[in-house]
């Protein structure tokens, strides 16, 4: 599982000085050693009626803050409550830290330090979906460069561990309502596995996001419109 294999601590200080040259250095990191692997029961009182999972509750200050985005918020709620009754997904709609995506019913989510949110699938580990934020600089996914250059760096210095093959398959730029995401497509192959991933990067809210999911490569066949279905989900709005 490359992506929840690697420690969040190296994950930070990799990606802050990943672009030094080109770029600069557009991120400000906070080490955290060490992870803890916690797997959540689907019946905590976190979970809402509706279905959807956030995180702390937000104070009156940051209720205030996003309240100018609360009508959009609300009503990708609507729109993915609908989605996921007919399609099989769930929807996560984060307020605190401003995005959203979908994965598959079934899914446990599992809790590692320096993750922001971890689904898995508990018999095909390798089947799971993962977001991350690093502060940044940045007002633009373009700052950091071409979606080949951003791929290329993000699978070498944080996607996959060192001692894995990789190949990336392509990476493409999207805009989903004036916001720019890179998407791309890639292989990890370790001694005893290959996962074949796909990633949708981003910026917003002062913060640089990751959301990666894959599988293993002897069931991607099966699964690769399940996961493409999550990448394109992934959406920020302002908080």
């Amino acid at each position: 599982m490359a992506s929840l294999q690697n420690s969040p601590a190296l994950h930070r200080t990799l990606f802050q000085n990943s672009f030094p040259q080109k770029h600069g250095s557009g991120f400000r990191s906070s080490r955290r050693d060490g992870i803890s692997f916690i797997v959540k029961g689907s019946q905590e009182s976190s979970h809402s009626s509706t279905g959807l999972i956030s995180q702390d509750e937000p104070s009156r200050r940051q209720m205030i803050a996003i309240g100018a985005t609360a009508p959009l918020v609300f009503l990708f709620d609507q729109q993915s409550i609908s989605f996921a009754a007919e399609s099989g997904f769930q929807p996560v709609v984060d307020r605190k830290d401003g995005y959203s995506f979908v994965y598959p019913f079934g899914w446990q989510e599992v809790v590692i330090q320096g993750q922001d949110k971890v689904f898995k699938d508990v018999i095909e580990p390798l089947e799971n979906v993962s977001v991350t934020m690093i502060p940044t600089g940045k007002q633009d996914i373009k700052e950091f460069g071409s979606p080949e250059e951003v791929a290329a760096t993000l699978i070498k210095k944080v996607l996959a561990p060192p001692n894995q093959k990789t190949k990336i398959i392509k990476a493409t730029e999207r805009d989903i309502d004036g916001k720019v995401y890179y998407q791309f497509e890639f292989i990890a192959q370790a001694p005893n596995f290959t996962r074949h991933a796909l990633s949708s990067v981003s910026i917003g809210n002062g913060k640089f996001y990751t959301l990666t999911t894959g599988a293993n490569e002897r069931r991607w066949g099966k699964m690769k419109d399940r996961l493409q279905t999550i990448v394109e989900s992934f959406k920020l709005f302002n908080v």
